[in-house]
């Protein structure tokens, strides 16, 4: 009797399981705008993950993921980026990832959704709202979006950097994520 209530349950939950969608990471970026003296500057990360369970017809059961190397960070500049990994920047030594955890999923139609959730890098977490776009083309998903988060409030750019009229504190995140496995919106 226990097992077929265990079997049941199970079932039960995967009746209500969304579907695991599967990063394409050449086709997917994560790209970062800061201003510095008044002048946009724009990095990416070059390596980061992501696990997405979602069906766009119920948005609210899914879950979505990041892991980002700070290391991977590039500005494109091989001087600038060793100074990337250092304690007044990311401090990859004393913590190597970015991560973000979903909290909640809330489609708004026409393949609109609002991703809330946690934002830590550094060591420091934040909550955030981001708004997310996704097309569809065939098997391919891609989720688009962007956020602007404050760097100060993550440590980011410390010491002589944590001027903000050196370093702007705003910093605009931009993503477009390709993904197979995500069901027909």
């Amino acid at each position: 009797m226990k097992t077929t209530l265990i079997a049941l349950g199970l079932l039960a939950g995967a009746a209500h399981a969304q579907p695991a969608a599967t990063l394409v990471p050449g086709q997917s970026e994560i790209v970062f705008t800061s201003t510095q003296m008044g002048v946009p500057v724009e990095g990416r990360f070059r390596k980061f993950d992501a696990k997405i369970a979602l069906d766009p017809k119920q948005p609210a059961s899914g879950t979505v993921s990041f892991t980002i190397d700070a290391s991977s960070a590039t500005l494109g500049i091989a001087e600038t980026d060793a100074e990337l990994v250092k304690p007044n920047w990311f401090d990859t030594a004393k913590v190597a990832q970015a991560t973000f955890k979903s909290s909640g999923i809330k489609g708004l139609g026409g393949g609109r959704f609002q991703v809330a959730g946690t934002l830590s890098i550094k060591g420091s977490a934040q909550a955030i709202v981001v708004p997310v776009m996704v097309a569809q083309n065939g098997a391919v998903s891609v989720a688009t979006g962007s956020f602007t988060i404050k760097r100060l409030a993550y440590k980011i750019g410390e010491a002589e950097w944590a001027d903000t009229s050196l370093v702007a504190n705003d910093v605009t995140v931009r993503f477009k994520l390709a993904l197979t496995g995500v069901p027909p919106l």
